[in-house]
């Protein structure tokens, strides 16, 4: 039996350090779906998920940080415990809150790309905050869209008995939460590396 001998490129440092990055992300979000509130007439439990979806977003970028939530979703698939609740398994995903979870690679993804302007990372700080407002609002609609409109599908419901069931409770909490992300990156202590 012969054994080929050839040798093997080192992988650049720069692409290391952001797949450590989106590694940290998706162990992050998973800590965050950890901590529960239940809200009066959904079963959905609020959590700070999207925070780090918008984080994951604006310091990433569109490559990084739709791929940290594909680890992030690919860890709770395989069993992980790290959706809410100590949940893991490919069930959560067709579950209630499927639609919201299969969501954040893409509105990781949008965010990155409209804060960045493309995939050339840039020092999101210098971003306004009406801009970054706009573009964590449009974010929030793909999550909400994509998870009102599968759990419509799901428990066939109409549309609007899905957004009231699964949007409207949570609403106020998500503008908290495009407020602490848009605070936390304007205190320019997280930035892309390289930046």
């Amino acid at each position: 039996m012969e054994t080929e001998h050839g040798s093997v490129q080192p992988v650049d440092d720069g692409v290391v350090r952001q797949f450590a990055r989106a590694a940290l992300f998706a162990a992050l979000i998973g800590a965050a779906a950890q901590i529960t509130i239940p809200i009066p007439f959904t079963s959905i439990p609020l959590t700070l998920q999207v925070l780090f979806v918008f984080l994951a977003g604006i310091v990433l970028g569109p490559v990084w940080g739709g791929l940290s939530m594909v680890l992030y979703l690919a860890a709770g698939t395989v069993g992980a415990p790290i959706f809410a609740g100590m949940t893991g398994g490919p069930g959560v995903l067709v579950g209630e809150t499927g639609g919201f979870l299969l969501s954040y690679p893409i509105a990781a993804a949008l965010i990155g790309l409209l804060v960045h302007r493309g995939t050339d990372l840039r020092d999101p700080a210098t971003v306004s905050v009406p801009a970054l407002g706009a573009v964590l609002v449009a974010a929030t609609a793909i999550i909400y869209a994509m998870g009102a409109g599968y759990t419509a599908w799901l428990f066939e419901l109409s549309i609007r008995e899905a957004v009231v069931a699964s949007a409207l409770p949570f609403l106020p909490f998500e503008l908290l939460k495009m407020a602490a992300a848009i605070a936390i990156v304007k205190t320019g202590r997280i930035r892309p590396a390289g930046t």
